[in-house]
Order: C-alpha cells, then sequence, then structure tokens
C-alpha cells in the first residue's frame, strides 16, 4: 500500500512538472493583433450595421410610395366624381371647389398635396389663335396631383394627372383667354417663371399661380371677362420681377396696367426678367482716398408711368463712412448716379453704367469739392462706346479758355496769396506755398497771381517760389504742366517763366531733386517743353517756378497752374472743368484720326456732356 501511495504522488509531480513545461510552450498576444483584430471585428459590424440600415431604407421607400400610391388614387377619384363645372381650384382658373394645396396623414406621417387643374384648348377643333379659330376653347380639363413627404426627405414629389371631359358642352362662350409671355434681356424665353395672376372683380374671382411652359408662356383659356381686372406679376429665383401697375396718386399713368379679358377673345401680355444685378459703388477722392458718408441719387432709364415719368429706379441713399454702397436686386439697365455735396469729377467706369445681367458692377465715383457750375466731357467712339483717351478737350468763354486731355487727373493752383511757410498742401485749392527767393510778390493788385516784387521803382530781374508737397494718394505718372497765360508779354521776353519738377515716394524726403523736360537739373520746362513725359513716377511732387525779365520795367505773370497725372483711379475718357460761371460754353473735341467735334453748352449746375467721336 505504501509502495502504490508512493507511485501516485510521483506520478502526480510528473503531470505538474509536464504541465508547467507546456505553459512556458504557449505564446500570448500582442498589441497590434488585438488591433487588427477589433479592426476586423469592426468593419464586419459596421458593414452588417450598414446594410440593416439599407434594408430599412429600402422598406421605408417602398411604404412611402405604397402609401402615396394609395392616396393619388383617392384624389383622382375625388376629382373624377366632381361635377365638370365644379373641378377646378378655388379661385383659379378653371374655378372650382378643390384648395390648390391640402395635408393629410397615413400611418402617422403627414404629407402634402398639391392639385393643378389646366383647362385644354385640343386642335381637333381649331385653337383659340390658331386656324381655324375655336371661340370656345375650354375643350376639356387636366388634372394633375402631387405628392410628398417633406419630414421624410423626399425631395421629388409623386404625381398623376387624368383628363376630364364634358358630357356636352365645351367652356363658357362669354369668357375670352388670357396669354401671358416671358423673356429675357435677350428676348429668349424664360421657361419655369412663376406667374400670379389676381382678380377681385370677375365672376368668379381668381387668385392663381402657375408658371410657364418651354416657350415661356402660360397660356390660360376660359377667363371671366373683365377690364382692367387681371393683375399679374412675375418672379423666377435669383431673377428680376416684372408686374402690372394700377394707377397711384405717385403713378397717375402706368405703362403696364392690370389686364383685361374679352369674350371670346384673347389678351396677350408680355413681361421681361433676367438674372439680379447690382453695383458696388464707393466713392474716392482725386487721390483714390476714400471719401465716407456722401448722399447720391441713382436713377435708371426704364418707366412705368408717364405724364410725369415714373423710373422703375429712382433712389436717394448715403455711402457708409468708409465710402461704399451696395446696389442689390438691381435689374439690367443704364444708370446715372450723381453725388451731391461735391463735385463729380469723374466715374470708373464713365456714366451712364450699363448693367448687365446677373452682373456686379463696380464702380467709382471720383469727387472733388463742390462748386456752384462745373462741366465733366466723357468722350467716347461712336462706334464702339469705349472711352478715348488722350482727346484735347479745350472749354473756351469769356474770360476763360482751359485745354485738357481725356484720362488724366489733375491739381491745380489759382491762387498763391497766402503766402509761405506751409509744407503740405492740405488740398489743390490751397492758397499757399513752401518757400520763395523774397523776390516774389503774390498780394497787391491781382492778389493771388504769381509776379516779380518791384525793387524800388521797378521789378527784380528774377525771383523763384517752391510750392507746397502735392499727395496724390498712389504712385503716379506726371503727364503735362500747364499755366495760364502760356503767352507773356513781349518785354518780358522769352522763356520769361520757367518750372522744374521733383517727385518723391515719401512726404519728407532727404531733399527734392529739381529737374527738366529731359529728367536733368540743368533743363526747365516752359512754353516749348510742358510734358512730363521723362519725370520718374512719385505720390508726392513739388514744382519750382522761375519768372525772369530782362526789362525790369516788367514783369511776367502766372495766374494759374495745373499738373495732370495717370493713376489706377484716373476716370477714362473723361476731363473735368470746375468753377465756372452760367453761361455758354464752347467745347472742342480733337483726337487724331478721329473727326472734330465743337458744341456750344449752356452750363448751369453741374453737368456732364457726352461726346461721340467718329473716325476718319
Amino acid at each position: 500500500m505504501k509502495i502504490k501511495n508512493c507511485k501516485l504522488k510521483i506520478g502526480l509531480v510528473l503531470n505538474i512538472v509536464r504541465f508547467r513545461k507546456n505553459l512556458k510552450n504557449v505564446r500570448g498576444f500582442s498589441l497590434l493583433e488585438v488591433m487588427i483584430g477589433v479592426a476586423v471585428f469592426a468593419i464586419v459590424v459596421v458593414g452588417i450595421y450598414s446594410s440593416l440600415q439599407l434594408v430599412y431604407k429600402i422598406v421605408y421607400s417602398s411604404r412611402l410610395k405604397i402609401l402615396e400610391a394609395g392616396i393619388l388614387n383617392e384624389q383622382v377619384e375625388i376629382i373624377r366624381n366632381l361635377p365638370y363645372e365644379s373641378i377646378g381650384i378655388v379661385s383659379g382658373s378653371p374655378a372650382g371647389l378643390l384648395q390648390r394645396i391640402v395635408t393629410t396623414s397615413r400611418s402617422g406621417i403627414d404629407f402634402t398635396i398639391t392639385r393643378t387643374i389646366r383647362n385644354i384648348d385640343d386642335i381637333f377643333d381649331g385653337t383659340v389663335a390658331g386656324t381655324p379659330q375655336d371661340l370656345s376653347a375650354a375643350d376639356y380639363k387636366l388634372a394633375e396631383v402631387e405628392i410628398v413627404c417633406t419630414s421624410c426627405g423626399q425631395n421629388t414629389p409623386n404625381r398623376v394627372s387624368t383628363y376630364v371631359s364634358p358630357k356636352n358642352l365645351e367652356g363658357n362662350l362669354n369668357h375670352g383667354a388670357l396669354f401671358i409671355e416671358v423673356f429675357d434681356a435677350n428676348a429668349v424665353p424664360v421657361q419655369g417663371a412663376t406667374v400670379h395672376v389676381l382678380s377681385t372683380s370677375t365672376n368668379p374671382t381668381l387668385d392663381l399661380t402657375d408658371t410657364t411652359d418651354n416657350e415661356g408662356m402660360l397660356r390660360i383659356v376660359d377667363m371671366a371677362t373683365g377690364t382692367s381686372a387681371y393683375s399679374i406679376s412675375v418672379t423666377k429665383s435669383g431673377y428680376t420681377t416684372d408686374q402690372t401697375n394700377s394707377a397711384t396718386v405717385s403713378n397717375p399713368n402706368p405703362i403696364k396696367q392690370p389686364a383685361s379679358v374679352a369674350a371670346q377673345d384673347v389678351t396677350q401680355i408680355s413681361f421681361s426678367i433676367d438674372q439680379i444685378s447690382s453695383l458696388a459703388l464707393s466713392t474716392i477722392n482725386s487721390t483714390c482716398s476714400p471719401v465716407g458718408s456722401v448722399p447720391v441719387s441713382i436713377l435708371g432709364t426704364k418707366i412705368i408711368g408717364t405724364e410725369p415719368d415714373v423710373f422703375k429706379v429712382n433712389q436717394n441713399i448715403t455711402t457708409n463712412g468708409s465710402g461704399i454702397y451696395n446696389f442689390a436686386n438691381l435689374e439690367w439697365d443704364a444708370y446715372s448716379l450723381r453725388p451731391t455735396s461735391y463735385d463729380l469729377i469723374g466715374s470708373i467706369p464713365a456714366l451712364p453704367i450699363n448693367l448687365s445681367p446677373g452682373a456686379n458692377q463696380p464702380v467709382q465715383l471720383i469727387l472733388g469739392p463742390a462748386t456752384a457750375n462745373s462741366l465733366l466731357v466723357n468722350v467716347v467712339d461712336i462706334a464702339t462706346n469705349q472711352p478715348l483717351t488722350s482727346s484735347s478737350v479745350e472749354v473756351v468763354a469769356s474770360g476763360y479758355d482751359v485745354l485738357l486731355s481725356t484720362s488724366v487727373g489733375y491739381v491745380r493752383q489759382t491762387d498763391w496769396s497766402g503766402g509761405k511757410n506751409q509744407a503740405i498742401m492740405p488740398n489743390p485749392a490751397n492758397n499757399r506755398y513752401w518757400t520763395d527767393n523774397n523776390q516774389i510778390n503774390v498780394t497787391g493788385a491781382n492778389a493771388g497771381n504769381v509776379k516779380l516784387k518791384l525793387n524800388g521803382t521797378r521789378y527784380y530781374s528774377s525771383g523763384n517760389l517752391e510750392s507746397s508737397t502735392f499727395d496724390l494718394g498712389t504712385v503716379s505718372n506726371l503727364v503735362n504742366l500747364i499755366w495760364t497765360p502760356l503767352g507773356q508779354i513781349s518785354q518780358v521776353g522769352a522763356q520769361s517763366v520757367r518750372f522744374q519738377i521733383a517727385t518723391s515716394n515719401s512726404s519728407t524726403p532727404a531733399s527734392w531733386n529739381y529737374v527738366g523736360y529731359d529728367g536733368t537739373a540743368s533743363t526747365y520746362f516752359n512754353e516749348n517743353n510742358f510734358s512730363l513725359s521723362n519725370i520718374n513716377p512719385g505720390r508726392y511732387f513739388r514744382y519750382k517756378m522761375y519768372l525772369s525779365t530782362p526789362n525790369t520795367r516788367y514783369t511776367p505773370t502766372v495766374s494759374d497752374l495745373s499738373i495732370t497725372y495717370t493713376n489706377n483711379c484716373t476716370p477714362p475718357g473723361q476731363a473735368y472743368f470746375g468753377s465756372l460761371v452760367n453761361q455758354d460754353y464752347t467745347v472742342t473735341v480733337t483726337k487724331p484720326g478721329y473727326q472734330d467735334s465743337i458744341q456750344t453748352v449752356t452750363v448751369s449746375g453741374d453737368m456732364i456732356l457726352g461726346v461721340k467721336m467718329a473716325a476718319n
């Protein structure tokens, strides 16, 4: 017995030893293997879930279709069981007992039902506008029913249609027809436009909303007669609106009045709509800096009434503090923009603005100080209607003769009587300058003009004046230097008035380097050389004026100085003349390759003169 127990114990020990050895040979799972396993499991689960979702959607969609088909069949049966005269929409054409839009529920799901009833003019016996002509055009009716569950994410409605015929007669012989045509700015038919027709004075009354077909037409037959009874408006998403207008105090004679319908006759009326446009307006000065809070009026050319003319767009606005205003929801037209409290010295593009359908047109109005009378001349090619640059525009009247070139801006000084020691020119109308050599006179007789100072009883033989700094707002190219009078009296000799110009991109450069017509310090601008084409571009400039005379009994005189320039806010094809008086002016426009234009204009207030040039 002891030996047997001992063998059992030895065997148990050996088994334990073998089990431990086997445990050492068993290897665990790494982290990567666990992650791969989880990923595979997730893919399987997601796939199963997606399959279940798809099956659910298919089942739900099929259920919706079954429910909607049943409702549509019910609607058709309701229509077919109505008397023929009652098949129509309340306040519609044809008029009847049916509401256009109703709702219903099935199995806890809400549905929206839209009904449409139309009179059909069949070609079998002729049509109301055809040959042979069918004066009783309502042959039978088309009934169309749409259903949609908007809360179910259904985007496309299900629909069914059927024809309904009368037992004997066709339509009412005392009724007429209304054809509505809708086209765009290019006279292309607009399909899918929404047409709303309203009449409260006819029997029955009408409140109809329908859409145009592929030909841009909505043909409504079997309508009650009425004079100026049908008010119509035409809309489409993203498009402008056109409509009839009833007479009001502000528009006593509208052009497009409500439509009339006569018995056994066709009334046709047309409307024009197109994509909505806008104008992005900014008001700036001649140095391209914003001018804020500017009152501006906008006026289109389309009128909706006469005697007096009532314009479709005639609005007054004020730009914001940064000189910005956006005219939204405009239709294609030619628009004029006029500021108040400022002179309009130009616009980019030139006025009027021809706004195309669907365009967002940026417009800059360049403003100057207000004067009682001014003239802005806009020169264009008569064939292309494009602005003509470098055209010479001369405006002449009694005591006035100024020559400018189109497509350039200018700064001007006409008065120096304020004296010296002004470093920066606040604005072009200022009357001061920087310094002189004490041999220049700007006061006394004809104060404001520049002339030589008296040295006892005679004038100094020479003198010079240096201007304040002019700021053009941005780097600009100088074009010409013009002064008045250009021709001096003979006693002061040739070249008695000369200039030099200095430019810089800093308002306070280390020094102002004055140069003449060839870009060097050894030459001068005079009556024979006044082109600034060799001057370096710059944002800031100064001029230096030199006066001289060989006969000290006489002095040269400068009463007016203009320096022209171009930059990115220079109005194209335009020239501005300010501080005019109310009188007649002769405007002469010349350009090589074009016929001269000479016009007489009575300037009263701020005026714009359009000049169309014909090529030789």
